[in-house]
């Protein structure tokens, strides 16, 4: 497609941010007594902490608990459950990443978040939880893809889609761990976004090691599993997530599609990332910042597309 504007460079959000999205409905304190109403089991592990009600966040039993009840009571699914040993995801943090992508397509359509199947998104590592699909769905009705690379985890993926059926979700197994869309992407098919939660480390002596960090913050002996667990390929990669990230984005040339986005744990990857966009020739980026409490990170989003052909792009009749 012919470029018909310069290239911009990366933005980033000028106000900094301390707290979770607005449109987020885990902005404020859990509403334990309304969680355990909508799952019963998690009232055993719930108890007063300075006189608050809550959970053993080292827990993972009651971190899992917490998670089936909050996509119960705040987004009707059901059956929700991972194996031991997989990554256990924190839900508002997920949910944040899919409102400021939703920000991002509202950007293209007038100011106004589109909703509905006509949205087609992938998921790049969906892992065994599934969590960005049955948000997103919740959320907003979009259709998605999830890819993994491993078999296990699409295979519990599918058993939680199988328990909530209707939704449109649908999983691919990527055979190559040295590709990221390719022999996903199928012929003439198109997203109006793709998403990514990169694995972090490059080794995984250097997850090993991040594993122990996160034990220390918590207070935690060593001889428990982190709670939010995770398996090698959710956690680290050869180059880590400055490789990963930029392979995604030489791959991203080929592929028919609106935004591209990731996230970045890690500020000290951002210039590498940066310089990738440029010798890909984006046409747009943009950095969004997010936290939840004194957790920092963002999503890196580009497009190939100018503003005219971004505004264009709905309309298009022989969009798939």
């Amino acid at each position: 497609m012919k470029k018909t504007m310069q290239r911009r460079p990366a933005k980033e959000m000028a106000a900094p941010v301390e707290s979770l999205h607005p449109r987020n409905p885990h902005r404020g304190r859990y509403d334990f007594r309304q969680l355990v109403t909508a799952s019963p089991e998690l009232a055993a592990f719930v108890s007063l902490v300075h006189g608050n009600e809550s959970i053993n966040f080292s827990d993972p039993a009651a971190v899992k608990a917490l998670n089936r009840a909050l996509l119960i009571e705040s987004y009707g699914i059901n059956g929700w459950d991972i194996p031991a040993q997989y990554l256990c995801p924190p839900i508002p943090g997920r949910a944040d990443y899919l409102h400021y992508i939703a920000d991002l397509l509202a950007g293209d359509c007038g100011g106004v978040v589109p909703v509905g199947a006509s949205i087609r998104v992938l998921d790049i590592g969906t892992g065994a939880n599934c969590i960005y699909p049955l948000i997103g769905h919740s959320a907003y009705g979009w259709q998605f893809v999830g890819t993994d690379i491993d078999p296990l985890a699409l295979a519990n993926a599918q058993r939680i889609l199988d328990a909530n059926p209707g939704r449109a979700i649908r999983l691919r197994l990527q055979k190559s761990r040295q590709a990221i869309f390719k022999g996903i992407v199928e012929a003439g098919e198109q997203f109006d976004l793709a998403m990514c939660n990169p694995p972090f480390h490059a080794s995984l002596a250097e997850a090993g090691a991040g594993t122990a960090r996160k034990w220390k913050n918590l207070g935690v002996d060593d001889k428990h599993r982190l709670n939010f667990g995770g398996q090698g390929a959710e956690l680290w990669c050869k180059g880590g997530e400055e490789a990963f990230v930029c392979r995604m984005i030489e791959e991203s040339r080929q592929v028919r599609g609106l935004w591209f986005t990731t996230l970045i744990s890690k500020s000290a990857t951002l210039p590498c990332v940066y310089r990738a966009l440029k010798k890909a020739g984006v046409m747009d980026s943009r950095t969004i910042q997010m936290a939840q409490g004194q957790k920092k990170s963002r999503i890196v989003a580009w497009t190939f597309l100018d503003e005219k052909q971004r505004r264009a792009w709905r309309a298009e009749p022989d969009r798939i």
